[in-house]
């Protein structure tokens, strides 16, 4: 009789998401650090995973009897640290944790996956500087650390600086072509720097996050707020179109980043990049519904959006030119692109969450019973 392992190892194969992970170069990565739904993803083939300020108060919500007494250890530690530097130096604490369930597919990957995308403090946005020093401490955490930066104005030089010191990236707050652009030029600059001083590059595994889903979300809040009339359907599209378009300059450029697609609002966020070298990032939730899903596992990464619908976007939204078009923003417009402000203003408040998560433990509420 077969064990319990083998019928979960013949189910996994048989997941949409396993067979894609075997049979295509397109990579599964989970939006998650939670290191259940983490060991779930890996299942099915996963060689990546993420954490930001989001996913580390969620975390920590969720298991907070587990997560009180290493809150309370770190106030030990630091006994004069804010709730704010406790906060961050539990966020480092799950993602070397995440990280250490990754170390295998590290190492059979040669550094490209096996990696705990960690994001740095959305509040420094504005600062290179401080950006990078952050970058360089969350580096030497773990070997397979991958360091979030956003595809800010000041974010690009970080990106190129931390690239040049050796330093894996993954760009995120990403909803553009030109921001794509702009990380990979900026990867490559960094990348070159430390091949004309004879260091390595091997073993780097930059990544650029297309946060898909988000400019979807924007688009359909522009149809609403203008009185726009269009195929509601066609809006479901706009980040895919945006995501193989980017694609296919990348390849044709040479650029060694790779694209990632986060934010998933519908199954083609998916399906639609089967067979590219890309990463795919979906939460465990979306996972669940891939995994229980009968799409075929087929290359369509090559496959164009509708003339039709991309010509439809085109004419009546002037923030998908504005993402669509190579030329459509400039890097000092990055940070006031309404999908990054939406999305950087989310960060930010989940910072004051996990504050807040942190102050529960340091002073409990005398006015709560316990």
């Amino acid at each position: 009789m077969a064990s319990q392992t083998d019928q979960s190892a013949r189910l996994a194969w048989k997941s949409p998401l396993h067979q894609m992970t075997q049979t295509t170069p397109t990579c599964l990565w989970n939006d998650s650090a939670d290191l259940d739904e983490l060991q779930f993803a890996i299942e099915h083939g996963a060689v990546g995973a993420t954490c930001n300020p989001v996913i580390a108060h969620a975390i920590l919500k969720a298991h907070i009897a587990q997560w009180r007494p290493r809150i309370a250890g770190v106030m030990r530690e630091l006994p004069t640290a804010t709730e704010d530097e406790i906060g961050w130096r539990v966020v480092e604490q799950l993602s070397v944790d995440a990280a250490a369930l990754l170390t295998p597919a590290f190492a059979t990957h040669k550094g490209r996956n096996g990696r705990l995308s960690l994001q740095t403090d959305p509040r420094l946005y504005r600062d290179s500087a401080a950006i990078l020093r952050q970058a360089e401490r969350f580096a030497g955490l773990a070997p397979n650390i991958l360091v979030k930066i956003p595809a800010t104005r000041a974010g690009i030089a970080a990106i190129e600086e931390a690239t040049a010191e050796g330093i894996s990236i993954n760009a995120t707050v990403s909803f553009t072509l030109p921001q794509c652009m702009a990380v990979a030029q900026a990867v490559e600059r960094g990348l070159e720097r430390r091949e004309a001083a004879g260091l390595d590059v091997a073993t780097m595994g930059p990544v650029c996050t297309l946060m898909v889903g988000r400019l979807d979300d924007w688009l359909k809040v522009v149809m609403e707020r203008e009185g726009i009339s269009t195929d509601p359907g066609h809006l479901e599209w706009a980040g895919v179109a945006v995501f193989k378009k980017t694609y296919r300059l990348f390849r044709e450029r040479g650029y060694r980043t790779r694209l990632l697609s986060a934010a998933f609002r519908n199954h083609m966020q998916w399906s639609e990049f089967i067979g590219g070298d890309v990463v795919i990032s979906p939460p465990s939730a979306w996972q669940k519904r891939f995994v229980a899903s009968d799409i075929e596992v087929v290359p369509r990464i090559d496959t164009p959006v509708s003339t039709h619908i991309v010509d439809d976007l085109h004419h009546r939204f002037a923030d998908f030119r504005r993402a669509y078009d190579e030329n459509g923003l400039t890097v000092d417009e990055f940070d006031s692109y309404p999908p990054a402000r939406r999305t950087l203003r989310q960060f930010l408040g989940a910072c004051h969450d996990l504050s807040q998560l942190v102050r529960d433990v340091m002073l409990p509420n005398p006015d709560k019973p316990d």
